[in-house]
């Protein structure tokens, strides 16, 4: 019993501390910094974290042509083009909506996931998905919902992120890991997306130099990668350790932070239409949640294969 107390503590504290992130995101774009700058520097703190994790774990860092196509899909659709539009979207809307809006992730997997094959067809969770996109209305359609009159249109950017996370989730499924644990993927993934960041930052004229001065925004920034890499490497052990059902509930924790970490940080307010599409789309994602091993969280994915490549991790917990 005191060993679920501490585990159902430790998802708390995860939730609590993805949530955190997109406030941090908000400080971050807050002078001006343009997105993919931003990302680069990103995935530098992802990768240094990721690899320290990586090796003090005892896995190889793998990198090589025969896993080119994975990890350029998932830098792609995982890291580089949803964090442009986040970035976009987190300079004009308020970090409590930026956390419901990341909450579709799952309402665009259904779809996807049925098309391809991944998932068989099921009302209760065509429901969801028509329950959340419920939600998202209520933020795009009231007058008194989002300030500023732009704002709903930066509520359909911010939404292309959740639906490329979903279509990296579908991707990883339907092609599988080719024997790679998850944190072997975002890694690889992490390296490929500095390659393509450096000349994109340089060339586009948003390249940040860090000996310019490192101020808040900047410390934004790298806190909110490391902090990512730190959950995220919780997220995997912890599916290892209570199974990847259990640790989906990390979803509703993400989204719920979100919102109570930009009100504390950013002292944001909400219409109720605002609070009406939290619960709402919390509702959805309960009845979209798979009932499988394969589990969807914000921009990442935990499939049977992942679970299975971990059961060496697994053992050595026990």
């Amino acid at each position: 019993m005191k060993s679920d107390l501490w585990l159902y503590a430790i998802l708390i504290a995860m939730g609590l501390g993805w949530g955190l992130t997109i406030p941090l995101a908000k400080f971050a774009v807050s002078t001006g910094h343009q997105p993919v700058g931003l990302i680069f520097w990103q995935l530098v703190v992802v990768v240094l974290c990721l690899g320290a994790v990586t090796l003090v774990r005892g896995r190889r860092i793998v990198f090589g042509r025969a896993y080119l196509r994975l990890f350029v899909m998932v830098a792609l659709c995982g890291a580089v083009l949803p964090d442009v539009f986040f970035y976009l979207a987190a300079a004009k809307l308020p970090g409590g909506v930026m956390s419901i809006v990341i909450a579709s992730v799952a309402m665009f997997s259904l779809p996807i996931a049925v098309a391809l094959g991944n998932e068989r067809f099921e009302w209760q969770r065509l429901v969801g998905v028509v329950i959340g996109l419920a939600g998202i209305v209520m933020l795009v359609g009231p007058e008194a919902s989002l300030p500023g009159a732009a704002s709903a249109g930066f509520v359909l950017l911010a939404l292309c992120a959740p639906a490329l996370y979903a279509t990296e989730g579908n991707l990883v499924a339907l092609w599988g890991t080719q024997g790679l644990d998850p944190m072997q993927v975002i890694l690889g993934a992490s390296l490929v997306g500095l390659v393509i960041c450096l000349p994109a930052a340089v060339l586009s004229g948003q390249w940040i130099n860090p000996l310019n001065g490192i101020g808040v925004p900047e410390l934004a920034l790298a806190a909110g990668a490391a902090l990512h890499a730190l959950v995220y490497a919780t997220y995997v052990w912890m599916v290892g350790r209570a199974g990847s059902v259990f640790t989906a509930q990390t979803s509703y924790m993400v989204t719920a932070a979100g919102v109570l970490w930009s009100m504390a940080l950013l002292q944001e307010s909400y219409a109720i239409w605002v609070w009406l599409a939290l619960g709402t789309m919390m509702l959805g994602m309960f009845l979209v949640q798979p009932r499988a091993a394969r589990v969807l969280v914000p921009g990442r994915v935990i499939d049977d294969n992942a679970e299975a490549g971990m059961t060496s991790d697994r053992d050595g917990q026990s």
